[in-house]
């Protein structure tokens, strides 16, 4: 066989740094080297203990003995011999020049396509470009794959602190998009890590990629260190749910697992082991693409259920149309009938914002988020029009009222209660043929001055509570004042589980913005990390503002200094009550003592300094104006803290 030529890599620029009787880890290329100095003399070795691969370059010369770190196998410092064994390990030619010491490698042979590089490259190919992971020693192989796809510039991979806060990301990118984003992580706790956000994606119908790593096939069922059967572990939650093997057609197992994220609107996952990660491709495996691999999903409504729910609009004379976040791109559409209808809309608390506060005939939210105006018309209306929206209890779509009730997901029709026109079907499809279609147009009552009085009503109702002080912090009503003031009016706003939430979603006024949040799966902790996953799909084409709670942004705190890492602008508003305040409301409303909602906070606005962000805390109402308008004019991520009044949501 023939020898490669030899590459002489400087390891040291000193000497000195390693001292007679020391040894140390160095890399030449891609290699570990356990470099040693004994006797006055410096010598190459591998790093891996023939035993377990242990770290020869962080044990020590005992004895005369290099001795390894993990389980005390001893080899001669210079030779790499193991005294009285037969094995030993390899050593490398070294030489010094002046105080520089270089160590000579063969040269690196060209790197060969793995398996890995095969499924990376299908994965961008079919859309996935951004990964929210964690980098372990049960990835490694797969990890490496992706960093050559973002060196090519293919890929932007995104390091988070917590693996839940890489599956809370990629939902949320989900949620934004439509498309799958992936999150990462190793085998075992890192995996177990993403389970939450994976479920957040799964009940909000939004598509989601998970892959994990794995234990070498070989010791699996044998009690391995971070052995879990993935495969069994993620069959609760995902749609597609496979473990990747040697004789897997590789590039369509990926190329299926994306498919199905994206048409089941579900969580695919795949679990990579150890070993299959750096196996070479077969010389026939090329990546796959989604050319002619998707179909259309612009489906007409069967003419049956169409034409009952047509029926029902011509005889109506006050309907009003409830949009839910299934509806989110299709609004144009939506918004146009409602225009040629003269009728009220309404949202859910996921779905605010897809028609503007400002428009003559946009509602706000409807249900215990929601506003007097939305729950006027849903009182007034003899026809509910909902679409893209389930009848959970927290939006209170009352079942008395006639319902017409449009969706994608068959299963979502009905799901709660009978409606009396349940119409399957792509939303902008079946709202044109309505639009087309529709014939009683003159019976129909026009509300937009209603709607305007309303509002008018609302915004009185909210200026005196903003006289409401009990000296004991800041309302949430003045922060949402300010901030309907002071938020860019495209912004893509990712709101948290409690009382900050109720508060937005009441007393914020929407515009042009989009709105995150866990809604079905409701996890407290969300919005930070909601943030960084809208960063990911907008960049800085958009502001994005994060609004949490005390008890949901100290769940991932950590997540500021990646924000920082990136260099994401995110603004993020803490309402800060040290108090876990909508579960004191509840142990209230069931009659039971208030008891373990008090929290101890740090100070969030010294903490974000100290991650490199800017941090501003604000315990005075007067000073607040000033402070929202320096986080929002910051160039970078920032944190505003604000000491509120628990009592005053």
């Amino acid at each position: 066989m023939k020898e490669l030529p030899i590459v002489w890599h400087k390891v040291l620029d000193n000497k000195n740094e390693l001292q007679e009787g020391r040894v140390m880890t160095v890399t030449a290329g891609h290699i570990g080297i356990c470099l040693t100095h004994f006797e006055g003399k410096f010598s190459a070795l591998d790093n891996k203990c023939p035993h377990q691969g242990g770290p020869l370059g962080e044990g020590s010369i005992e004895n005369g003995l290099l001795r390894c770190p993990w389980h005390g196998w001893d080899f001669h410092p210079c030779t790499g011999i193991a005294p009285g064994h037969d094995d030993g390990i390899d050593t490398f030619p070294i030489k010094i020049e002046g105080d520089k010491v270089f160590i000579g490698m063969e040269e690196e042979v060209p790197h060969q396509t793995t398996v890995s590089d095969i499924m990376a490259e299908t994965m961008v190919n079919w859309g996935v470009n951004r990964v929210f992971g964690m980098v372990g020693h049960s990835n490694l192989g797969l990890a490496d794959a992706l960093r050559r796809q973002e060196e090519k510039g293919n890929l932007k991979f995104i390091g988070i602190r917590h693996e839940g806060a890489a599956s809370f990301a990629a939902s949320a990118y989900g949620k934004l998009t439509g498309k799958p984003a992936a999150c990462f992580a190793i085998a075992g706790p890192g995996a177990t890590n993403m389970f939450t956000g994976l479920w957040d994606a799964k009940v909000d119908r939004a598509p989601i990629l998970a892959l994990t790593g794995q234990v070498d096939t070989q010791v699996v069922g044998t009690g391995n260190f971070q052995e879990l059967d993935l495969v069994k572990a993620f069959d609760s939650v995902a749609e597609f749910n496979h473990r990747v093997q040697q004789s897997s057609q590789h590039a369509e197992l990926m190329a299926l697992a994306i498919k199905h994220a994206i048409l089941k609107r579900d969580v695919s996952h795949l679990t990579f082991p150890d070993e299959i990660q750096i196996l070479p491709a077969k010389e026939n495996e090329q990546a796959k693409t989604s050319e002619g691999r998707m179909t259309p999903m612009t489906i007409a409504p069967p003419k049956e259920s169409f034409d009952k729910a047509l029926n029902l609009l011509n005889e109506s004379k006050n309907p009003v149309i409830v949009v839910g976040h299934g509806a989110r791109f299709h609004m144009d559409k939506v918004i146009a009938f409602a225009e040629k209808l003269n009728c009220p809309v309404m949202t859910t608390f996921k779905a605010k914002g897809q028609i503007s506060d400002a428009h003559p005939l946009g509602c706000g939210v409807l249900g215990r988020s929601g506003t007097p105006i939305a729950s006027w018309f849903m009182n007034e209306a003899d026809l509910l029009l909902v679409i893209g929206a389930s009848f959970s209890k927290h939006t209170g779509i009352t079942p008395k009222k006639p319902t017409i009730q449009i969706d994608f997901d068959p299963l979502a029709l009905s799901k709660f209660d009978k409606v009396e026109a349940a119409v399957w079907g792509e939303i902008s499809v079946t709202i044109e043929m309505l639009n087309q279609q529709i014939s009683s147009l003159e019976n129909k009552i026009d509300r937009k001055s209603e709607v305007t009085d309303r509002w008018d009503l609302w915004k009185e109702e909210k200026q005196k509570r903003l006289l409401e002080d009990r000296g004991q912090g800041i309302s949430s009503i003045a922060v949402f004042d300010e901030l309907t003031k002071q938020a860019p009016e495209n912004a893509v706003m990712c709101v948290d589980v409690g009382n900050n939430a109720y508060s937005f979603g009441r007393y914020f006024e929407a515009k042009k913005h989009s709105f995150l949040m866990s809604g079905y799966l409701g996890s407290i902790g969300f919005a930070f990390p909601a943030a960084m996953g809208a960063w990911a799909a907008v960049g800085d084409d958009r502001p994005i503002i994060a609004v949490a709670g005390d008890g949901g942004f100290c769940q991932y705190l950590a997540e500021i200094t990646t924000a920082v890492k990136y260099k994401m602008p995110i603004k993020t508003i803490i309402i800060n009550n040290n108090e876990l305040g909508k579960i004191s409301k509840e142990q209230r409303a069931g009659e039971f003592d208030v008891w373990a909602t008090q929290l101890v906070n740090p100070n969030f606005a010294e903490y974000a300094q100290g991650c490199g962000a800017l941090g501003i805390q604000v315990t005075d109402k007067n000073q607040l104006a000033a402070a929202m308008e320096q986080l929002m004019n910051h160039d970078g991520p920032g944190l505003l803290e604000v000491k509120t009044d628990v009592s005053l949501i």
